[in-house]
């Protein structure tokens, strides 16, 4: 298993010298927080109310 690990870092680790391999990764991962954001009921809360909030204001 540690095998698998350390392979998947090396892996890892030679892709990310590669510039648009980098900015694919960040896409994946804005897109993936965003996901997760909405998941995350405390997070969602948050957001409830800021929106909540600004339709009061209008």
């Amino acid at each position: 298993m540690l095998d698998q690990i350390l392979h998947a870092f090396v892996t890892v680790s030679a892709l990310s010298s590669h510039p648009i391999i980098l900015v694919i990764l960040g896409f994946v991962g804005a897109y993936l927080g965003g996901k997760l954001v909405e998941i995350i009921p405390a997070t969602r809360r948050i957001i409830e109310r800021r929106e909540a909030q600004a339709a009061e204001r209008q």
